[in-house]
């Protein structure tokens, strides 16, 4: 493959794009496939075909459009006669609003009006798409459709313009940080694997989505994937590595489906494998299926996981980029990191670092859950506050409730309560108050949430999930989780209070790894912000929101 030939591709992608008056594309997203995605792109080909109208429409597969409570979701993008594209985007459609849609292709409003989406609706009004801007566009089962919409573009102007170096100054330049959790530098971690010595290096996308009610990656996965394979064939130019390895869990069957389809089509067109751009650049990509430990979302374990060996950390130093898979210097960064490289080195480092804040740039991608209007994924510039976030985007919240608190960061994160709604979400904000921005999951409470119990959930899912090698996760979290279920039963007593405390300072000091160092994080927030709710289950033996079955008040109390 050389740049002409890449060029060549999204030339003969876009006369066939303008061979069709009316390009229709249907989420094929795991969620949207759920809700009888399948029946819907079908019914719309079927009425395409039974209308005559084929040769002027075009339908096709896309990624997730981020609105996921209204799937399935249809985009309709249409050529006018003057050369001006109109959008429209439809929501739950289904087999019997396909005729509707087709019907109204060309005609001034479009057809199936009760179901389009208002072009400037705030949920997308607010948004900044750089990782998920292909997602909803492209077809991610064609190679040709994401290269027409710039894919590898970038892979062709680092070989061919840059030096390895500069490729690292590019990402240092971004301030771009780490998205899966600990927001570390991305060109401080490419710097140090690339002057690292060793035989060989590599490079590893981190794929193991774990926190509950996130699905970033997954989406990211499904509905462009050449993106995340071109951010890490730019690394590997960058830090000097011909192998590379995307961790993906079993879990997320459509994901791992695609990414072998685009790694073969890369394959297929030179784009990955050897002389990549008739250059001396090799790299080759294969794809690891995880069984499904959160714990093997830590580097070491995960590393660990991808060798044949149990998922199971290791103590730190030394660290991946200096000693990894099989003691090689290995580069880790995860879905959402990879998704922004190609990005970077086309518009720039100065441009990325232009959005965000002082000292965290560009966007996030969250999973937007819970007791909100509007559950999604979206992606929004760092800086945007969380009354935003909710009320703006997600639509505030349902049934005239209250909203009580927001979890960011999984199971190792924390409850931001309504005091803080006005706070901007960045990495250094959120550590303020106690949590973190993790790999992006974000799940929305209202006054019926009980924090206690929502603080024995968390607990629960780390005590499941730890591996046991180190003692104060195995036991903390099997002694924290009892003291919560104990309290969740009226059964508590005011020293349980003190004794969580305790636990979770020494968890935090003394375990191995990060899930066992974070785990007490979202109890020490509810402990923080909600302990009247400890206090009334301890006390008053009483659940304020009605979630908890309790034991009966002994007498003086209810006295």
């Amino acid at each position: 493959m050389t740049g002409d030939e890449l060029r060549q591709i999204v030339e003969q992608e876009s006369a066939r794009r303008r061979r069709c008056q009316h390009r229709v594309g249907v989420c094929m997203a795991a969620g949207c496939q759920s809700l009888g995605a399948e029946r819907v792109k079908a019914a719309l080909e079927q009425e395409v075909q039974d209308s005559g109208k084929g040769s002027e429409v075009l339908v096709h597969g896309t990624g997730c459009l981020g609105l996921c409570h209204a799937g399935t979701m249809v985009s309709v993008e249409t050529v006018e006669p003057n050369g001006v594209e109109t959008h429209r985007l439809y929501e739950r459609a289904d087999a019997l609003s396909a005729a509707e849609i087709v019907a109204g292709l060309g005609t001034e409003g479009g057809g199936a009006k009760d179901r389009q989406v208002p072009a400037d609706a705030p949920f997308f009004a607010k948004q900044t798409r750089i990782v998920t801007q292909g997602s909803g566009v492209v077809d991610p089962e064609r190679i040709e459709s994401c290269i027409a919409a710039g894919a590898y573009s970038a892979l062709e102007k680092a070989i061919s313009e840059m030096t390895p170096a500069e490729v690292v100054q590019e990402i240092t330049a971004s301030g771009l940080r780490g998205r899966g959790g600990g927001g570390y530098p991305t060109g401080l971690k490419w710097s140090t694997v690339a002057k690292a010595a060793g035989a060989k290096k590599y490079v590893i996308c981190n794929g193991d989505e774990g926190d509950p009610g996130a699905f970033m990656d997954r989406s990211v996965l499904e509905g462009d994937p050449h993106r995340v394979l071109e951010g890490m064939a730019i690394a590997a130019y960058a830090v000097g590595a011909e192998q590379g390895f995307v961790y993906v869990r079993a879990e997320y069957p459509l994901a791992v489906k695609r990414l072998r389809n685009a790694i073969k089509e890369a394959e297929k067109l030179q784009l990955l494998g050897n002389r990549i751009f008739d250059s001396a650049f090799n790299f080759r990509i294969d794809v690891r299926i995880g069984a499904g430990a959160f714990v093997c979302g830590e580097e070491t374990a995960l590393i660990a996981s991808v060798e044949g060996k149990r998922g199971s950390p290791r103590p730190r130093p030394p660290y991946p980029a200096v000693a990894g898979l099989w003691g090689m210097p290995t580069l880790i960064n995860n879905v959402e990191t990879f998704a922004n490289v190609a990005e970077i080195v086309n518009r720039g480092g100065r441009w990325f670092a232009g959005i965000g804040t002082a000292k965290s740039k560009g966007t996030k991608v969250f999973a937007l859950a819970g007791k909100i209007v509007n559950t999604g994924l979206i992606e929004v510039p760092m800086g945007i506050t969380l009354r935003e976030i909710i009320y703006d985007i997600g639509g505030g919240i349902p049934n005239g409730k209250k909203f009580k608190a927001a979890q960011t960061g999984g199971p190792s994160g924390g409850c931001i309560p309504a005091r803080h709604l006005d706070l901007p979400v960045d990495y250094d904000s959120l550590l303020e108050v106690g949590t973190m921005m993790g790999s992006g999951g974000l799940i929305v409470m209202d006054e019926t949430s009980c924090m206690v119990d929502v603080a024995k959930f968390f607990m629960e899912f780390c005590r499941d999930e730890s591996c046991g090698k180190c003692v104060p996760c195995r036991a903390g979290t099997v002694q924290m989780h009892r003291i919560l279920e104990r309290i969740t039963r009226g059964e508590g007593t005011s020293d349980d209070i003190q004794k969580l405390e305790e636990l979770a300072e020494l968890l935090k000091a003394t375990s191995l790894c990060g899930l066992g160092q974070t785990a007490p994080n979202p109890t020490v927030s509810t402990l923080r912000y909600f302990k009247d709710e400890y206090l009334a289950h301890v006390v008053e033996k009483r659940c304020p929101a009605g979630v908890c079955q309790m034991a009966p008040a002994p007498a003086e109390v209810r006295a």
